[in-house]
């Protein structure tokens, strides 16, 4: 009878542990580490991006006010259209070195590099209008009635 115990302490030990582990993963803030921008491209470097499509675009729509008014993105050209991409930091800045880093020429330091990791972009075009592209993933067009809906490329 005490080693059931024990044994059921324990799983729930775990098994709580886990669930708030999980409960981190999903709520931990996104973190900007730095905006690079050229022109109408802006490069976000971010840790912490949320795990699900929605999630991603989901942030977006919530902080796309805040990242206008702390980092001046996006920054439209006179014909309207921008590109945001986030990538994510990962092992942080590096030397060019290795054959597929994105390097930033607004950086006057040899480590100017990451490595490609990108998880998010919203592309704003007049023709398009906004599409969110999930790396790994779908892609999602904003509506005018503020509506998000899948792309179906077939």
């Amino acid at each position: 009878m005490k080693t059931n115990k024990k044994l059921l302490s324990t799983l729930l030990l775990v098994g709580s542990a886990s669930l708030v582990y999980v409960f981190w993963l999903f709520f931990r803030p996104v973190v900007i580490v730095a905006v690079h921008e050229d022109g109408n491209f802006s490069d976000v470097i971010v840790k912490n991006v949320p795990f699900t499509e929605r999630g991603k675009i989901a942030w977006w729509l919530k902080n796309k006010d805040k990242l206008k008014n702390r980092y001046g993105i996006p920054k439209p050209a006179l014909y309207g259209n921008y590109t945001i991409s986030f990538w994510l930091f990962g092992d942080g800045y590096k030397e060019e070195g290795k054959y597929d880093r994105l390097c930033f020429k607004d950086m006057q330091t040899d480590k100017n590099c990451i490595d490609k990791n990108r998880v998010f972009s919203i592309d704003k075009s007049k023709n398009k209008g906004t599409i969110f592209v999930v790396y790994d993933g779908d892609d999602y067009r904003l509506e005018e009635n503020g509506e998000v809906i899948k792309i179906d490329h077939n």
